[in-house]
């Protein structure tokens, strides 16, 4: 099919797809699981890689990783809004992509001595891939598909697989093979994705495209290489508040409210009073979402870093490296149970018994809860070392994804549908912000839970950590019991939106 003949394809061809899925879907399935692969296989080796090849404390590996990673979704914020303004999701997504590739590229070259500008490569360029995939999935259905919720299922698996094979493949290389060969599979298979991109993107039509068609052709480019050229300005700027995270706070402190009132003034732009007050239902469970990736994300850090020296290697019957486990198992039970979630919803739902979106957010929180209260108690497992069992911390895990599957999956969906389109990316930007918040928080409060010092006893570091956790339980059912008994007011504000 020539590029001609693709541009017959209408969005309502598209969006008039027969069966559960649109075949569209299936093509960024596909480019998201690459990217994925990418992004959490580095996520996965940040701590470890700063404490034992850049010479970090555990505290400073906490508080960097925290500003990395709350920078990368702090730029899926920016990525999101120049994407509904100026490029368009398809040239935002290739964009991106070709930067994420350029910064793993220059890492794998020599790791400790380019470490940190490659990363903040990956950060912008992650930046514009990430909230605009996400947003293609969305422009799929039509308003009110009732397969919208599978559609956004089956593209959350697709993270997750990659996920699973990124967490484990690029923690053995790092660990076992060299470091070079850990970033240089990460920008291997973004080339990969990159290429299942340019190869399907005939399919999405006119999905993606740029906002500015009205425009002229030279008009559209400047604004377009506008874009470019601001974006690679940003990276001396990122570069020092990654190295110095006492910017990143002012950073972050900065565009907290700065975002809050940007959306306040676009939903006061809204004149159905309708919308507007869905826009305030989606961010109560974007300011949740938030609260949850403060908890949740200690994987990439504190956890992370218990894994490396507080856990043996013997799970089950077999002896596997815990940092694998601690990367990859909650992929691994995201795709294993999420079907099964599924049925469940459905189950409940021929029963009218089925919990609405909120309370299931609340359900999620309190399985959170209920998670890190395990980590807590791996302390009692623990030997006279400080040693304690790789079986527990992987049972917590498993409680852990439960939770994130009560909320997940169906938030991302949730959101957009109670956006308008014209909004959406900046919705979905926002959304990858209380990512970002989230992030940056997680590192915080992970530095508060390190020793302060990298040579103290295991045993020190074990209770430090799980005393930590013990208090992230208690702040997840708090928020648990509060959505669910303000459930009746948010669903109000949804208007009807399931």
């Amino acid at each position: 099919m020539t590029d001609q003949s693709a541009a017959v394809i209408t969005l309502e061809e598209i969006q008039n797809f027969k069966g559960k899925y649109p075949k569209q879907l299936w093509y960024l399935f596909l480019v998201e699981m690459w990217e994925r692969f990418c992004f959490y296989g580095m996520r996965g080796i940040l701590t470890i890689f700063m404490v034992g090849q850049l010479g970090l404390t555990d505290k400073e590996s906490n508080l960097k990783y925290g500003a990395i990673q709350a920078f990368v979704y702090a730029f899926t914020f920016i990525g999101g809004i120049l994407a509904d303004k100026i490029l368009g999701f398809k040239k935002s997504l290739l964009f991106g992509g070709l930067i994420m590739i350029a910064g793993n590229l220059i890492i794998a070259a020599s790791p400790k001595e380019f470490f940190y500008i490659g990363i903040t490569l990956s950060i912008i360029g992650t930046g514009f891939f990430k909230p605009n995939i996400s947003s293609m999935v969305g422009d799929l259905y039509k308003e009110g598909d009732a397969r919208r919720d599978a559609g956004f299922g089956l593209f959350y698996a697709g993270i997750n697989v990659g996920a699973l094979l990124g967490g484990a493949i690029i923690v053995y290389l790092g660990k076992y093979v060299s470091w070079s060969s850990a970033f240089l599979a990460a920008a291997i298979v973004m080339i990969l994705g990159l290429i299942t991109f340019l190869l399907t993107k005939k399919y999405l039509g006119t999905i993606g495209d740029s906002p500015l068609q009205s425009l002229s052709m030279s008009k559209r480019r400047a604004r377009e290489i506008g874009v470019y050229l601001l974006s690679l300005i940003c990276i001396p700027l990122i570069l020092i508040m990654v190295q110095n995270t006492a910017y990143t706070d002012y950073f972050m402190y900065t565009i907290a409210p700065l975002s809050i009132i940007y959306f306040l003034y676009e939903t006061y732009k809204v004149n159905d009073r309708k919308f507007q007050l869905k826009l305030l239902a989606a961010f109560v469970f974007i300011f949740f979402y938030f609260l949850f990736n403060a908890i949740f994300e200690q994987s990439g850090g504190s956890l992370s870093l218990f894994a490396e020296k507080n856990l043996s290697h013997n799970l089950l019957f077999f002896s596997i490296d815990p940092n694998i486990v601690n990367n990859s198992s909650n992929s691994l039970f995201v795709i294993v149970l999420s079907p099964l979630v599924g049925l469940l919803w459905l189950w409940m739902a021929k029963k009218k018994m089925e919990p609405n979106t909120i309370i299931k957010f609340g359900v999620g929180f309190i399985f959170l809860a209920a998670s890190f209260y395990i980590f807590y108690c791996t302390r009692f497992f623990a030997d006279a070392n400080g040693i304690t069992s790789l079986n527990i911390f992987t049972l917590a895990y498993l409680v852990t994804t439960i939770g994130e599957l009560c909320l997940g999956p169906i938030g991302m969906s949730t959101v957009t549908k109670l956006s308008p389109k014209k909004l959406t990316g900046m919705m979905m930007g926002l959304w990858f912000l209380a990512s970002a918040f989230g992030q940056f928080a997680a590192g915080k409060i992970g530095a508060e839970m390190s020793t302060a010092d990298n040579n103290a006893p295991l045993l020190t570091k074990l209770q430090a950590y799980t005393q930590g956790y013990y208090q992230l339980a208690i702040y997840a059912l708090i928020a648990g019991i509060i959505l669910i008994l303000f459930s009746p007011l948010i669903k109000k504000l949804m208007h009807g939106v399931k």
